[in-house]
């Protein structure tokens, strides 16, 4: 458990939040520029001193104004990776990976450098330096080095902003392996809804420096009271698990939790049983009611009518779903809506093009 408690009073910017976060996996502190994000990574870190402020790590306390508590910035047991890797340029890769093993006692290693390495597909580049390398390449490094530092928690401030889409597409694996295969919790600092889909278990909305929500990524994207709702990204997280692949079509089909219904995706072969996380976007669900027949979209449900309300585009609103548990937003125009006569209770078929299904 991660127990978060800080006031901090800027000109003109004040930040107050409390926050019960899990001790594992990976948590998204999300919003817009100057929400408070940084600067709640910065207070944990110890690299801003909270006026009042709880700070707890599972078992360690970090920072207890009322005590009089304060654990140095060098003294916790943190990584923390920018948005640039800062690696120093006079090294090897391998004399930067051994810059971070080398601040822990061997008796305290919880990760080593072949662990760290196979993690982030780095081995074949330790003889280089980081001018040859690519900025996807420098951050897979960087963010090597504050693992070899055997972190209690890894902080991870938009480690993505500075890169291309397709150095993005580059890294972002890596970092799912990371939280596939590690169990030090992670705070994931971002504004890229679609980047926090695909890694977040648990998610923070903040907004003039307070917290608007925090919940499990699942039910908190899919809720129509908060702004999360209302941008052109907005969508839901669905975690399935695999079961069939068609080689010739190159299709997944994955079982939607607690439910027999399936989805099918455009995707490459993954083993029978394997969970795979998708995002489906609220712009690409359309409804019917009816399931229409000999049609190219190929994932058609049924689903119920939980709730609707208005988007930011004045034609357009949001409809709440749910299909056999699982939690749906569909984007269509009041115009729909109103030919269809939608309402809450009624039955309806979502159809979501297998294209369009972010995996």
């Amino acid at each position: 458990m991660i127990d978060m408690r800080l006031k901090l009073d800027y000109p003109g910017f004040a930040l107050d939040v409390d926050l019960q976060l899990p001790g594992r996996g990976v948590t998204a502190l999300y919003g817009h520029s100057g929400s408070g994000k940084t600067t709640c990574l910065r207070c944990i870190a110890g690299l801003e001193k909270a006026g009042q402020a709880f700070i707890q790590v599972n078992d360690e306390v970090w920072q207890d104004s009322a005590k009089r508590i304060f654990v140095p910035a060098h003294k916790r047991a943190l990584g923390y990776v920018f948005q640039e890797a800062s690696l120093f340029p006079h090294l090897s890769v391998l004399a930067n990976l051994q810059f971070g093993l080398k601040r822990i006692p061997a008796s305290q290693r919880r990760v080593d450098m072949t662990h760290a390495t196979d993690l982030l597909g780095i081995g074949h580049l330790l003889d280089r330096h980081p001018h040859n390398l690519s900025g996807g390449e420098r951050q897979r490094i960087g963010i090597a080095r504050a693992l070899l530092t055997s972190p209690r928690l890894l902080l991870m401030d938009e480690p993505l902003a500075a890169l291309d889409s397709q150095r993005k597409n580059e890294i972002l694996p890596y970092l799912q392996r990371l939280h596939d295969e590690l169990e030090i919790p992670v705070l994931y600092v971002s504004h890229s809804q679609d980047e926090v889909a695909r890694l977040a278990d648990h998610i923070v909305l903040l907004s003039d420096g307070k917290a608007l929500a925090s919940g499990p990524i699942g039910a908190t994207l899919a809720r129509l009271d908060l702004p999360l709702a209302l941008g052109d990204d907005a969508g839901v997280v669905i975690e399935g698990q695999v079961s069939a692949y068609d080689a010739h079509y190159q299709l997944l089909t994955l079982q939607l939790p607690a439910s027999d219904m399936n989805i099918r995706v455009a995707h490459s072969p993954m083993t029978l049983g394997q969970a795979l996380r998708c995002k489906v976007q609220a712009r690409d669900v359309s409804l019917s009611l009816n399931a229409a027949e000999h049609s190219s979209i190929l994932n058609r449900l049924p689903v119920t009518v939980i709730s609707e309300m208005p988007a930011d585009n004045a034609a357009h609103v949001l409809i709440r779903l749910e299909a056999g548990g699982t939690p749906l937003l569909a984007r269509i125009t009041r115009y729909s809506r109103d030919q269809l006569g939608v309402y809450p209770g009624q039955q309806l078929w979502a159809q979501i093009k297998a294209v369009a299904v972010l995996a």
